[in-house]
């Protein structure tokens, strides 16, 4: 399960965040973006951050996840659209030559410590 080592790398990394004069600080949200096509499953990622974030600064801390839908655009006829089904050609003029505009982030967008 890939959740778990991306759940274990967004702890090291709010940890890392906390100044190091702040005594007794905790992270308590971690505001995240991920992409449609990631393979990452939101409550998987949830379930392990949970688990991993037991005795560190994070415990009890929310994991906040947005999901970022599949955007595209088309190189022939430049028509933007959402991608919603595993069919990767221009909804209008069928090329298959596209570009991906959204979908693949895997982004901490902020941490939130008290």
């Amino acid at each position: 399960m890939h959740e778990m080592d991306i759940a274990m790398e967004i702890i090291n990394i709010a940890i890392v965040s906390i100044p190091s004069d702040s005594i007794d600080a905790r992270v308590t949200r971690v505001n995240l973006q991920v992409g449609r096509l990631t393979a990452v499953i939101p409550n998987n990622l949830r379930f392990c951050f949970d688990i991993a974030a037991k005795d560190t600064p994070l415990e009890d801390a929310e994991l906040k996840i947005e999901e970022i839908p599949v955007e595209a655009c088309c190189n022939d006829c430049n028509h933007h659209w959402f991608i919603h089904e595993p069919i990767f050609l221009c909804e209008k003029c069928r090329s298959g030559s596209i570009d991906l505009l959204s979908g693949r982030e895997l982004d901490i967008k902020s941490i939130e410590i008290a």
